[in-house]
């Protein structure tokens, strides 16, 4: 905090996918960035990779992973994740992805939902908060 007021900083990453509507990848507030749900789109492309839920969610890490870097923050200052899946039958399959991002011992805490659907029909999206003293 600089003396009561919170810093507010709009997060944006090259290697992170553009935003498909009216938000930002990520906000950062001081010491935490929030980071916009992320679908597994290729940034360069806009589509998804080739295959299915382990892939998309391979990418959507790495986007996550790319749009923290570009604060200086890493995944082992995630503390919070959402996940949102189009079938939640696919949640071994994330979990399995998801688990090579992170340090065992160290796993942040998180939610995981199924959802009706997903824009531009993906079949995940991860969102996180970030804390780094």
């Amino acid at each position: 905090m600089k003396g009561n007021k919170l810093m507010k900083k709009v997060v944006f990453s090259e290697k992170g996918p553009a935003a498909i509507g009216p938000y930002s990848q990520g906000i950062r507030t001081d010491k935490t960035i929030f980071v916009s749900g992320q679908l597994g789109v290729i940034p360069e492309t806009g589509a998804f990779p080739e295959g299915g839920i382990a892939e998309q969610t391979k990418q959507s890490l790495t986007n996550i992973k790319n749009i923290l870097a570009s604060e200086g923050y890493e995944m082992k200052d995630v503390v919070k994740v959402t996940v949102l899946l189009k079938d939640i039958n696919d949640f071994a399959a994330m979990n399995e992805v998801y688990g090579t991002f992170f340090e065992a011992g160290s796993y942040p805490a998180r939610s995981a939902f199924q959802v009706a659907a997903l824009p531009k029909g993906g079949l995940v999206e991860i969102e996180t908060i970030a804390y780094k003293d």
